[in-house]
């Protein structure tokens, strides 16, 4: 794949995202959160409420809100999340994703279709893609 492979509208942010999601409600603890993400190898979660996405707890979360403020790791994921969230339509091209990604200085994207959060999108899934 070339850069200007990754700069057309050949390739969508559905042919690249991850779909499966794992996801907490808002009260679960960054505890139990950090746990989760250990055992998946994974570096973000989605929180809801009432079934409805509200916000992404990601790695970083951790070191610019608990670690940089003392916080417990009682704290809820209602607390330490990061919202609203930031999405992207499942057919928009890659460089939509990379675009948005650079200007809100975010890392990870939720995937939408219709409304309906179907999966996510990282930077390294972006950066993998264009090393292809």
């Amino acid at each position: 794949m070339s850069r200007q492979d990754f700069n057309s509208n050949s390739i969508t942010v559905q042919d690249i995202m991850t779909r499966t999601m794992i996801t907490v409600n808002s009260a679960t603890t960054a505890q139990q959160i950090a746990k989760m993400m250990q055992q998946g190898g994974i570096g973000a979660i989605f929180v809801k409420e009432n079934d409805n996405p509200v916000g992404i707890v990601t790695d970083r979360d951790f070191a610019t809100k608990i670690a940089a403020n003392g916080l417990s790791l009682d704290t809820p994921a209602k607390k330490i999340m990061s919202s609203p969230l930031i999405t992207i339509n499942h057919n928009e091209p890659l460089s939509a994703a990379a675009e948005r990604m650079t200007s809100k200085k975010i890392r990870k994207l939720a995937v939408t279709d219709n409304g309906k959060i179907v999966g996510i999108v990282t930077s390294t899934d972006l950066v993998t893609q264009l090393a292809k």
